[in-house]
């Protein structure tokens, strides 16, 4: 069978609890990356739980896009999940990104109905890390290196 559809799955680490509780704005977000992925929006949903958090679905004739958010942990789990070649799921979760500034993002490539057709069915992982983040990162295994070397 081959590939018929592209399947995005990324965890948001570091955004602003303000954003991932806010629905207008996680809406706003949305319809921006259908719009600029070429994609078409065909419903919209969403459910605001208390006291915090919010999941939005975008129904759209490529497939869907999801997001589920967790303010109090800065955390955003987002699906995108499109059909056919003209539209552009890597470009929708971009501009996400832009929206909720993550400082780390974890993105899982997944190739669906690609059952036997690929050697290696594993999907493909990529981790990023903002830059402020990444500096802090490394000074941090710095000093470690360094206090283990005197002793």
């Amino acid at each position: 069978m081959k590939v018929i559809g592209k399947h995005l799955t990324v965890d948001m680490y570091g955004c602003s609890f303000e954003v991932l509780d806010n629905v207008e704005f996680v809406k706003n977000a949305m319809v921006s990356a259908v719009q600029q992925a070429n994609m078409t929006l065909l419903d919209f949903s969403y459910y605001k739980f208390e006291p915090q958090g919010l999941t939005a679905l975008a129904l759209l004739a490529e497939s869907h896009m999801s997001i589920h958010t967790y303010p109090e942990l800065g955390y955003a789990a987002v699906d995108v999940f499109t059909c056919g070649d003209h539209s552009r799921p890597d470009r929708a979760v971009a501009v996400l990104k832009s929206f909720l500034k993550p400082e780390k993002t974890k993105t899982t490539h997944i190739k669906r109905g690609d059952f036997g057709s690929e050697n290696d069915m594993k999907p493909k992982v990529k981790v990023s890390i903002a830059p402020l983040r990444r500096v802090r990162n490394t000074g941090a295994r710095v000093l470690s290196f360094l206090s283990r070397s005197k002793g």
